[in-house]
């Protein structure tokens, strides 16, 4: 698909066109250039230093101690879910549940998974 210059009533390429509207419009800009008088050069002499960088070997430490973290976490993980199951199956398994109690307790669930994501998605 080509377009058509209506300046110049030539076709253009459709990768050619965006260009020469952008390069029009620098030329535009350029000659309505406003001076600020060093307004910039004084705003940028005028802004705190830069904050110094965090050392090379922090970011390397640092995943390693996570790493390290997930690892502990990750084996001691299986036991401690195999505990917990074992524990609700025998809490629970002993006392039958009606229907209303089934449907009262996915409804607060429900309500508590509404809110917290009402609660995360906010913007403030």
């Amino acid at each position: 698909m080509t377009i058509i210059d209506p300046s110049a009533g030539t076709a253009i390429p459709d990768d050619e066109w965006l260009e020469r509207m952008l390069v029009a419009d620098a030329r535009s800009h350029r000659e309505s250039y406003v001076d600020d008088d060093g307004f910039t050069s004084l705003v940028m002499t005028a802004l705190p230093a830069p904050v110094a960088a965090s050392p090379a070997w922090r970011k390397p430490v640092v995943t390693g101690m996570w790493a390290a973290a997930g690892i502990a976490l990750a084996s001691s993980l299986p036991s401690a879910v195999q505990d917990v199951a074992r524990e609700a199956f025998l809490l629970l398994g002993a006392k039958p549940f009606a229907l209303s109690e089934i449907a009262a307790a996915v409804a607060v669930l429900t309500l508590a998974s509404y809110a917290a994501a009402a609660v995360a998605l906010r913007r403030d």
